[in-house]
């Protein structure tokens, strides 16, 4: 089979692995919901392409092509943390065909290929194609907003694949979350070479508006310039996947315990105690939860130090968005994905009658406590006068119970096994699930929405008494509700467990 036949076999079974996928049909409504999301910033794009072009074509002192070249290296940087948002590192499709004769870089050619032709590069062009229709085509010929927009196709595909490198390291260790940073301090160099002065900001818009002054000119050097970074990251990429792919593949589990901790205080708790230290052990000794828990707490303390230290994220609304976040992050992270790491063994639990509900409740419990954490983390801004200690206990109290209530009942719809150590040669891919996008965003919105309602019509601290309310409500009722997602988990276990069997 020559290669690009090949190419295309592999990514037809891709797209075909992708529709048999366990979430593909599942949570409709959700997806409608996203759907609309997804339109909704689409409309806003075309409506900043709207003002870009209006000051583009009002400027005296730069083109049209320069001002959006200056303004490059922002989208860019969007379109990067845009993408560590949404977008996981997909697992690749490799067991299958192991034992095939077939090139050994066949199927992380197919990944990558995908990745590079998916339509979620095309995003940015509802902001590219309306700013050359209204500032390009009547001012250059047509080949340059051509040129133009491939241009921008190439840039935008090359920091897909940047990306790619930058999450599959990650992965490795968060202290790569350097690369990134030194890339773009690198990219930043003009305006930190004269901080806080305008000439940094005049010389870094005036160095990346040059790619625009050459397009103008009808000069070559961009368009080779951007196809050759593409290729370099392509083949820099290519070697780190089928490096991982394979190291994961071959790679021999050998357990080695020096001591073991035993938790002993725990004892005393009975069985909800048990699952305490099952859900201690999960994190502290497999490789995907150790990552996800300190991932979520080195954001918090990441966000804390900014906050706490700088300006610039004080006013009313950011300080109200940034105290939620820092205590639901955790929960977002990880309680989002509850049941997923116990598909692993699902039907070691489905043994004993209530033997969920007492897990669920470890869970709960042991989140609660974690939230002890962020609290103490977010003191010095309490103490620098920024925050107010009644905020911390009123939103705290609130994540507790309103909001892990929301998040809680994805254990009633997750029924996708997240494995504990692989990360690269997985099934599938838990965040296919609409309906655990959906959670997370009303976690997040619902107590911002309610806190500006309350703050509009009440004053400070009123609304934080209703906010702890709320959530101790939700924490005192917390045996009902957990209860009912028990009873609603139980009517569709068997749905559930064949789901957890079959994405293991």
């Amino acid at each position: 089979m020559k290669r690009l036949a090949l190419f295309k076999e592999l990514r037809r079974h891709r797209k075909l692995a992708e529709k048999r996928a366990l979430s593909y049909r599942q949570n409709k409504a959700a997806k409608v919901m996203i759907y609309i999301g997804s339109s909704l910033m689409l409309l806003y794009l075309i409506f900043i392409a709207i003002m870009l072009s209006l000051v583009a074509n009002d400027s005296t002192s730069v083109t049209q092509l320069e001002f959006i070249f200056g303004l490059a290296p922002f989208i860019l940087l969007i379109d990067f943390g845009f993408r560590f948002m949404v977008q996981q590192t997909p697992a690749q499709l490799v067991k299958p065909y192991i034992v095939l004769p077939i090139h050994k870089f066949a199927c992380v050619d197919t990944f990558l290929g995908t990745a590079m032709l998916n339509s979620s590069n095309l995003i940015w062009f509802t902001l590219l194609i309306p700013y050359a229709l209204m500032s390009l085509i009547f001012s250059y010929p047509i080949w340059t907003t051509l040129v133009f927009l491939l241009f921008w196709w190439l840039l935008i595909v090359a920091n897909s694949q940047w990306y790619l490198i930058c999450r599959t390291k990650i992965t490795d260790s968060q202290l790569w979350w350097l690369l990134p940073v030194a890339v773009y301090a690198i990219m930043a160099a003009p305006i930190l070479s004269e901080l806080g002065k305008k000439k940094g900001w005049e010389n870094f818009f005036e160095l990346y508006a040059g790619i625009g002054t050459l397009m103008e000119r009808g000069n070559p050097l961009p368009l080779l310039g951007v196809i050759a970074l593409l290729t370099a990251l392509f083949f820099i990429n290519r070697k780190i996947q089928y490096s991982h792919v394979w190291k994961e593949l071959a790679k021999v589990e050998i357990t080695k315990l020096h001591s073991v901790t035993r938790f002993s205080f725990l004892d005393q708790y009975g069985e909800i105690g048990e699952y305490l230290k099952l859900e201690i052990k999960t994190i502290l000794r497999n490789k995907n939860p150790r990552k996800s828990f300190i991932s979520s707490a080195a954001a918090v303390f990441f966000f804390i130090l900014l906050i706490a230290f700088t300006d610039v994220y004080d006013g009313d609304f950011s300080s109200n968005f940034w105290c939620i976040y820092c205590f639901v992050i955790l929960g977002t992270m990880n309680i989002i994905k509850v049941m997923c790491n116990e598909g692993n063994y699902i039907d070691g639990l489905m043994v004993h009658k209530e033997n969920i509900l007492n897990l669920l409740k470890a869970k709960y419990i042991f989140y609660c406590a974690m939230l002890i954490f962020p609290f103490l983390l977010m003191l010095p801004t309490v103490f620098t006068g920024k925050w107010d200690i009644a905020m911390l206990l009123s939103y705290g109290v609130f994540t507790a119970g309103f909001q892990f209530f929301i998040l809680f009942q994805m254990a009633v719809y997750n029924k996708q096994t997240i494995p504990l150590n692989e990360k690269f040669i997985a099934k599938g891919n838990v965040d296919n699930n609409y309906f655990s996008v959906a959670a997370s965003i009303s976690a997040f919105a619902i107590p911002m929405i309610l806190v500006n309602i309350l703050q509009n019509l009440l004053s400070k601290d009123m609304s934080y008494l209703i906010m702890f309310l709320i959530g101790l409500l939700f924490i005192a009722t917390s045996r009902l509700w957990l209860r009912n997602i028990y009873n609603r988990l139980m009517k569709r276990r068997y749905v559930n467990m064949e789901s957890f069997r079959a994405s293991r």
